[in-house]
């Protein structure tokens, strides 16, 4: 004969929802919420991100995965169960939806923009460039004569790193190898490293100009005060684009080139001006007149940035003449 005590502890048994308590009940309906949300969550920003998913650095893809799986796992669990029932170690399972929670946030923030015309044309190789694409860097690499002097170029924050293949190209059709790094979730600072790696991986080049986009190009100078020297090895140029340094870095002895845009709502024209203290004396500034930040890559349209006087055409073209000639100067010094 079953005992009523019995009846109380079968699981799925109305029993268990009267021993439940609230803080069970909100538990319980939090944990199906979270499956359900994570697993649209991971779908809508892999259908968003798209080719990146592929083309990216693999950090991101790895994250939307997790969260996918976990999502499903969650939802087979917990919404085959009727009730909710007496939850063991509360406090470690509200902590775990707190950051499953954080990572779908994170993962809808991550969502890069990806590239678009011209430099996706620019990742074909050619007569004159080979292009070259692994899962953490892009290298276009001259088919003739290579120069001693490389170009390593941070992308911005969350932009696809073949965003920038039409700007750099034609910095590889004159001699130069340069090196794109793809970042972990699109972040500079999770980058720092690559720089030395790519030094480590080309050896014709033994000096260098580093560059990057808006938050890449804080990351690049902090590798230019880390690695210049009054030698004239290791880094002898930090090209700028739409970027100022986060510390003091005015004793520098690379040679400095900041190019920015007269309508740039993200780095305005103040904060470029409010940075010259920071840089050399001697740093090289360009103005693009009517450009925007977006306009220092081919990514679409960004959320804050200011509204362009000029074509994406005539700024990437002003931009890529600024910047060959910089680094032409510096491949005649040495």
């Amino acid at each position: 004969m079953t005992t009523p005590e019995r009846k109380h502890t079968a699981a799925g048994q109305p029993g268990d929802a009267l021993s439940a308590s609230r803080a069970d009940v909100a538990l319980f309906w939090t944990a199906r919420i979270l499956s359900v949300v994570g697993v649209i969550v991971a779908a809508v920003a892999a259908f968003l991100t798209g080719a990146m998913l592929i083309h990216g650095q693999p950090a991101y893809a790895v994250l939307l995965s997790v969260i996918f799986l976990a999502g499903v796992v969650a939802a087979l669990r917990f919404w085959g169960r009727r009730t909710a029932t007496q939850a063991r170690f509360k406090a470690l399972r509200w902590i775990a939806a707190a950051v499953f929670a954080t990572a779908l946030a994170m993962a809808l923030w991550l969502v890069p923009s990806t590239a678009t015309e011209p430099s996706l044309s620019a990742m074909k190789s050619d007569a004159k460039v080979t292009v070259s694409e692994t899962p953490e860097q892009i290298v276009l690499s001259p088919a003739g004569a290579v120069s001693e002097l490389g170009v390593f170029f941070q992308p911005g924050a969350r932009v696809d790193a073949r965003a920038y293949a039409a700007f750099l190209r034609p910095l590889a059709e004159a001699g130069h190898t340069v090196v794109i790094p793809k970042q972990p979730f699109g972040i500079a600072f999770l980058s720092t490293g690559a720089f030395n790696a790519a030094r480590a991986e080309h050896p014709p080049v033994d000096r260098w100009v580093v560059g990057g986009h808006s938050l890449g190009g804080t990351v690049a100078a902090i590798d230019a005060q880390s690695h210049s020297a009054p030698s004239g090895d290791g880094v002898v140029g930090l090209m700028l684009y739409a970027s100022y340094p986060a510390t003091d870095m005015s004793t520098l002895t690379a040679k400095v080139l900041s190019i920015s845009g007269s309508n740039d709502g993200l780095a305005t024209p103040e904060k470029i001006n409010a940075s010259k203290a920071n840089l050399p004396a001697k740093t090289t500034y360009t103005v693009i007149e009517g450009g925007v930040h977006a306009d220092f890559g081919n990514y679409g349209p960004q959320a804050g940035d200011g509204q362009p006087d000029i074509s994406p055409d005539t700024a990437r073209k002003e931009i890529t003449e600024a910047s060959l000639t910089f680094v032409k100067s510096l491949s005649k010094q040495g």
